[in-house]
């Protein structure tokens, strides 16, 4: 696969900057959500199982321990011995600010741990929280603000409950940025009514506002959601394989070669995955993202341009993808 030759990854970035390989530890640090405790909703996304991206998902041992285990594991498997602590599960900035400093400072104190990354919502980023942030990057640590976004589009983010708006995003991407922290945006491919087009216009809002980093996601189904029902229900189709695949590489050909991407694609175990059934393993997508560029001739930023926001289009987003 020559998928890092054509693409701006973290990996690479990492591999760059430290001079060995350094892998990311997912961590459930136990926090729930305001959109699920009845702060902003109750709930949660209609399309949020967190078991689906949580390795931890119930009554998560500490963090030192959490990360003795993952460093086993991908010590065998990869050889790495630094580490970024990803704080995953739910909303990672949901809480008292002492809570938060002693959750990261458990996992700054291991030795092979070079920063944290740290996954949260963007109506969730107080400037206490993001001055602590900031103070662990001044000490020379690695630290990313991980905002999940998820669409630019404001009724699309009411369809699946997200509890918040575009504006919330850009203005704690602005405070973050502000204070020196980089910005890791998650969005999601394929959201009830959304295609191609939807995703294309949603990045260009994002560039707009100014982002460090990307993490790309395939919409999967999963039990236990109300999204499920819906497609069960026959009111919701997942993405194909091949229009996940065209779109990500449209959107990596948008997207500026300073641009780090975290992620291009996203798994769920077998025991909670309902569809699409190639959710279920990565490489075959990454593989495909690849071939896709290279039989276009073409690669990151190919087609990035200096734009602003764009007003969005009318008429359902499938439709016009």
């Amino acid at each position: 696969m020559q998928l890092h030759r054509l693409v701006h990854s973290l990996g690479q970035d990492l591999l760059l900057r430290y001079g060995e390989r350094v892998h990311k530890l997912a961590i459930n640090a136990g926090f729930t959500c305001p959109n699920r405790d009845g702060t902003r909703g109750r709930g949660g996304c209609t399309f949020c199982n967190n078991a689906s991206f949580s390795p931890n998902a119930r009554r998560p041992p500490p963090v030192a321990e959490q990360i003795a285990a993952g460093r086993s594991v991908i010590a065998r498997r990869t050889g790495a011995r630094r580490f970024i602590a990803y704080f995953q599960a739910y909303t990672n900035t949901y809480g008292e600010l002492g809570r938060l400093r002693a959750l990261y400072d458990a996992a700054l104190a291991e030795p092979d741990v070079v920063g944290i990354s740290i996954g949260t919502r963007p109506d969730c980023v107080p400037p206490e929280v993001l001055e602590l942030l900031a103070d662990y990057r001044a000490q020379g640590h690695e630290v990313w603000l991980e905002l999940g976004l998820q669409s630019a589009d404001d009724a699309t983010l009411a369809r699946v409950n997200r509890g918040h708006g575009f504006a919330e995003y850009a203005a704690a991407v602005r405070a973050a940025r502000g204070r020196g922290l980089p910005v890791c945006a998650h969005l999601i491919l394929g959201l009830p009514g959304e295609g191609a087009a939807a995703a294309r216009w949603t990045l260009r809002q994002v560039l707009a506002v100014g982002v460090d980093g990307l993490k790309l996601h395939p919409l999967h189904l999963v039990r236990g959601t109300a999204l499920a029902n819906d497609w069960r229900r026959g009111s919701y189709r997942p993405l194909a394989f091949d229009e996940y695949v065209e779109t990500a590489a449209d959107l990596i050909e948008r997207t500026p070669a300073e641009v780090v991407f975290h992620r291009l694609t996203g798994t769920a175990s077998a025991e909670i995955l309902l569809a699409p059934d190639w959710c279920s393993g990565k490489w075959a997508v990454l593989n495909a993202i690849a071939r896709t560029l290279l039989a276009r001739g073409s690669r990151q930023g190919a087609l990035a341009e200096v734009q602003g926001p764009t007003a969005a289009p009318p008429g359902p987003w499938r439709e016009t993808a």
